[in-house]
């Protein structure tokens, strides 16, 4: 009995977090099977909720324990409704110098929410394109790292800003 209400209180608790989160404007999460191949491009399309105020813009990222870097290289590209795109080469660390994964979670699945661009105005009237593809490499060797394990999902998420 003890065991089902302190469940349900988890619950609740996790419910009331996420209905609290007012930043929040977009953020959608895909699935990446087994692993990530460096030819896979997580694309998400996004129709911005206004022309005027800023955004800040994040890839959010689940990952497990197989996830063997301390470090991440990622290839975001943002599509403009009028054709313009601009491509970002990003790196991020994954683990502190000991090898622990950053992140939040209490299970083996960490959660990272990566800053890609802040007080971005979508000035641009249509619909924008975010892809995102692994770009990551290995000491020493050229090629890059074909299949990445331990990524199991990839997101994108749009916040209103602190003025906004």
């Amino acid at each position: 009995m003890l065991r089902s209400n302190a469940l349900l209180l988890v619950l609740v608790l996790s419910l009331v977090f996420v209905a609290c989160d007012s930043k929040q404007v977009y953020d959608v999460y895909k699935s990446v099977p087994n692993t990530w191949h460096k030819d896979s491009i997580i694309n998400f399309n996004i129709t911005p909720p206004d022309s005027i105020k800023p955004y800040n813009l994040f890839v959010n990222l689940r990952n497990t324990n197989a996830y063997k870097y301390s470090n991440l290289f990622l290839i975001v590209e943002m599509s403009f409704p009028h054709g313009k795109t601009i491509t970002d080469t990003l790196e991020y660390r994954m683990a502190d110098p000991s090898g622990k994964l950053l992140g939040t979670g209490l299970s083996d699945v960490k959660e990272n929410k990566l800053w890609y661009k802040e007080n971005v105005v979508f000035s641009e009237a249509g619909d924008y394109q975010v892809s995102i593809q692994q770009a990551m490499r290995e000491n020493g060797k050229v090629h890059g790292v074909v299949e990445l394990e331990g990524v199991t999902d990839v997101g994108f998420r749009i916040e209103k800003t602190i003025n906004n």
